[in-house]
């Protein structure tokens, strides 16, 4: 960029403050379907959230529309319990990946996903560590740091 005025400023292209491009890997279907990576607590919390509603929603509407009123039960009482089943399934896939990749925000393997499994202890520290710290403050051997 040349101008003919000599004491004219150099113009620059400044991005807006606080603007960051997506890297083109963190697509809707890698933040809900992928094992590998890094997300932050807002996207955990959200992603949550929004699983919770999806399946919510579904559950009532599928009630209502297999169970319309009481004196009319459908032949197949088990056809509600296969309908939520298909809801229920990639939902616990979403959620297994979210909490994944905030394991690895945390620096840690996806396979602590499992403590979740010990009484009482392991459900609280999934809590904490996922839910409520900050992930690793710059990269770490899961990727760039996200926040």
């Amino acid at each position: 960029m040349h101008s003919e005025n000599p004491y004219q400023a150099p113009q620059v292209e400044v991005e807006p403050a606080g603007w960051r491009s997506i890297p083109p890997r963190h697509t809707l279907s890698w933040m809900l379907f992928s094992f590998k990576g890094r997300i932050p607590r807002r996207v955990f919390w959200g992603v949550n959230f929004l699983s919770f509603f999806v399946y919510y929603v579904a559950a009532t509407i599928l009630e209502d529309l297999v169970f319309f009123d009481e004196d009319s039960m459908p032949e197949n009482p088990g056809i509600l319990g296969l309908y939520m089943a298909l809801i229920w399934l990639p939902l616990v896939w979403i959620s297994l990946a979210v909490a994944a990749k905030r394991w690895h925000d945390r620096d840690k393997s996806g396979w602590w996903i499992l403590i979740q499994r010990i009484p009482i202890v392991g459900p609280i520290w999934a809590f904490i560590e996922t839910g409520c710290l900050r992930g690793t403050v710059g990269s770490n051997q899961y990727g760039e740091d996200p926040t």
